[in-house]
């Protein structure tokens, strides 16, 4: 029978310390989020009332949503969204899961001196002209592969994937292939679905990234047929801005502010709901790929 040992005063101030400490964490990081969906369907006079403090909506209303998806270029964005985050994450997982697998065998040659002119690049790049030059010029520009192909591999996720691969015991690769298995069904049968958690956050990671893009869109396309849902947004917040600035009302100025509100529900809230999915796997894989360099 094992031994219960009583907690000593010292302990038990400690973990009541410890518990509020992280109480009051957690409160400072939902805070916001509250307060934003909160105020995005409250009366946008109540918003401006209430000081910056607001834990439920006060006069509720939908009509800053309804302004928002009023605009037909809402769907046009969600749907190139979902299509860079899809097409866009497939793609970088299988780049750098190939890259990954490749470069994590000791066996390949010259892999230290290629790994590391990759990591060279985290921080030596050309700049934003030299890639716009060299985009323009593989006929990718204002396409909708120039915002998915020239960042299909990212260093960081890549050292993730490859340090994951190197802590995978060797013998199981040596008993694959005593039993006449090649590379491509060791990465398929045994490295790949070992590897699963680092894939789930690696995914993650190029996904929210995908779907939060705005700068390499807002300098490479210029139809906008394929804008994002984040160019999308901007575009409805400065029109909206514009003409409280031309107003210049206290209603006009709140109605902006609680649109404001309501852009980022819309733009971040899908992207949450992919996280509850996903968190099994994501401690775990962070830790994995992190223990050996």
């Amino acid at each position: 029978m094992a031994m219960v040992t009583k907690a000593t005063p010292s302990q038990k101030i400690f973990d009541v310390c410890n518990y509020v400490f992280l109480s009051l964490l957690v409160l400072m990081t939902l805070y916001p989020c509250i307060y934003v969906l909160a105020a995005s369907l409250s009366d946008p006079n109540e918003v401006m009332k209430a000081g910056g403090f607001m834990l439920w909506p006060k006069g509720f209303q939908l009509d800053t949503y309804k302004l928002v998806f009023k605009n037909r270029m809402i769907l046009v964005g969600y749907k190139n969204t979902i299509f860079y985050v899809v097409v866009g994450t497939s793609i970088n997982l299988i780049l750098t899961i190939f890259g990954a697998y490749a470069l994590s065998r000791n066996d390949v040659p010259g892999k230290n001196a290629i790994m590391m002119i990759i990591i060279f690049t985290m921080f030596f790049r050309g700049g934003m002209i030299p890639e716009f030059l060299i985009n323009k010029s593989l006929g990718i520009y204002d396409n909708r592969l120039a915002v998915i192909l020239p960042y299909a591999i990212s260093v960081y996720n890549l050292i993730i994937m490859r340090t994951f691969f190197q802590n995978i015991p060797v013998s199981l690769e040596e008993s694959a292939k005593i039993d006449g298995a090649n590379d491509f069904t060791i990465l398929f049968k045994i490295m790949i679905p070992l590897a699963i958690p680092s894939i789930a956050v690696v995914g993650l990671y190029y996904g929210v990234e995908h779907w939060n893009s705005y700068m390499r869109s807002l300098i490479y396309l210029r139809n906008r047929e394929l804008f994002p849902l984040q160019i999308i947004l901007r575009e409805i917040l400065l029109q909206n801005q514009n003409e409280a600035l031309q107003s210049a009302t206290d209603t006009t100025f709140a109605y902006a502010e609680n649109l404001k509100y309501a852009t980022i529900v819309v733009a971040t809230v899908p992207i949450l709901c992919v996280y509850p999915f996903l968190q099994k796997f994501f401690v775990k894989g962070v830790m994995i790929g992190a223990v050996k360099g």
